[in-house]
């Protein structure tokens, strides 16, 4: 793995995470999390921070394995444990203006052998130790990004029928391309890219459209948009103005629903990686806002698990809009990474709103957010819905219907 790195152009990788993905100041910590696999490019991630005048980079160790062992073998009761220091830290590091930088390489089949409900008991919690932490994050107080570096399992997953040095090649390829490094300056690229996400985000934002109906195969649904919605896209900004890419890639517009007004039934098109399982053939009907019915192909005591992991579980906190002709549909890999499948088809999240997509939603705790409109939980988990088969349109205040997306393509220009 290592050799191949060689062959990798990870200083430009590296210095687009920090330059764009957290926007590095002089001065700032950088919290920066990663596999084991990714070490030779978490170490050029280190030098360019530094060089950026990083007073400290945190660096912690991710190995699937080693997680696997807790879920499989720890005592319920540990399940049951999260250390209150490592909580407490992230919370701090956030508050004391550090930035939070991920590499995210799942191993899509490395639970699949674990019940589900001990990786369900593990992850709430988790998720209800370290809720003050991901609420600053959500709220965009601090500053933070997630980018993607090949291991070789997921490399296996994706390319299976390649020889496993050319799988993670090939994968490397792919990330690069989708990331806008490869074809010109990456630094460039990307002000194009947000400038024109931007301009979709305009348009919508001006719209104020009161829902959205989806239709495709196994999909009628009508989501509802709260009052004050807020689209984004493209990038993000914090409490001071300072523009950064919290996806890289990304080729989403996205706002929040109203947690009570979506209806209907929708399909997903491609499976989900839920913690190491992979859940295909999704089908869920929404009544009033919330989940009545689910079912699914594979693994479809996982998604019971995810949709009971608090009531909010069971509602939309995301709907975004992405192309079926966007680059990394155009691409045909199916990348089993939600990071990257995310951004080639439309998609849903169940769970957690951002209160960003709510105007003045970053400033209110979340009884307001809920009388608001906008869904609370712990978990936050997109789903794609897209495909060359979907059409979008936006529903008027007076009930007229504007397409946005007609066969999966956009329908406006800007």
């Amino acid at each position: 793995m290592e050799a191949l790195y060689k062959e990798v152009p990870l200083e430009a990788y590296a210095r687009l995470a920090v330059k764009k993905g957290v926007a590095l100041e002089a001065g700032q910590m950088l919290v920066l999390r990663a596999p084991l696999e990714a070490a030779p490019f978490v170490r050029e991630i280190v030098r360019i921070a530094y060089e950026a005048g990083a007073a400290y980079v945190h660096v912690e160790w991710s190995d699937g394995e080693t997680g696997k062992m807790r879920y499989k073998v720890a005592s319920e009761a540990a399940l049951r444990t999260f250390p209150k220091w490592l909580a407490d830290g992230y919370e701090a590091m956030a508050r004391e203006g550090a930035a939070f930088l991920t590499v995210y390489a799942p191993d899509p089949d490395l639970l699949v052998d674990v019940p589900p409900e001990r990786v369900a008991l593990a992850n709430k919690t988790v998720g209800e130790a370290t809720k003050p932490y991901r609420a600053l994050l959500m709220s965009d107080h601090a500053r933070w990004s997630l980018i993607s570096a090949p291991t070789a399992a997921w490399a296996k997953k994706v390319f299976p029928d390649l020889p496993p040095a050319e799988a993670v090649r090939t994968l490397w390829r792919h990330i690069l391309a989708a990331s806008r490094v490869t074809g010109g300056d990456p630094l460039e690229n990307w002000e194009k890219h947000a400038g024109a996400l931007g301009r979709r985000v305009r348009y919508l934002n001006e719209k104020r459209y009161r829902a959205l109906h989806f239709r495709g195969p196994g999909t009628d649904l009508v989501v509802g948009l709260p009052e004050g919605h807020v689209w984004q896209g493209g990038g993000s900004r914090d409490r001071r103005g300072i523009f950064f890419l919290p996806n890289i890639p990304t080729e989403e517009v996205y706002t929040l629903p109203h947690r009570e007004r979506v209806d209907g039934v929708v399909a997903a098109t491609k499976p989900l990686n839920y913690n190491g399982v992979l859940i295909d053939g999704i089908r869920l009907e929404f009544r009033d806002g919330a989940v009545v019915s689910a079912s699914a192909k594979t693994n479809e005591a996982a998604l019971r698990h995810l949709l009971e992991m608090d009531e909010g579980a069971r509602r939309l906190g995301e709907v975004a809009l992405v192309p079926d002709d966007s680059p990394i549909s155009r691409s045909g890999v199916l990348f089993y990474n939600t990071l990257y499948d995310e951004n080639a088809a439309c998609h849903l999240a169940l769970g957690k709103a951002y209160p960003t997509t709510l105007e003045g939603g970053a400033e209110l705790d979340e009884a307001a957010l809920l009388r608001r409109g906008a869904n609370v939980s712990l978990v936050h988990e997109d789903f794609m819905i897209g495909s060359g088969a979907l059409d979008v349109d936006g529903v008027t205040e007076a009930g007229g219907r504007e397409p946005l997306l007609v066969s999966g393509r956009w329908a406006f220009d800007v």
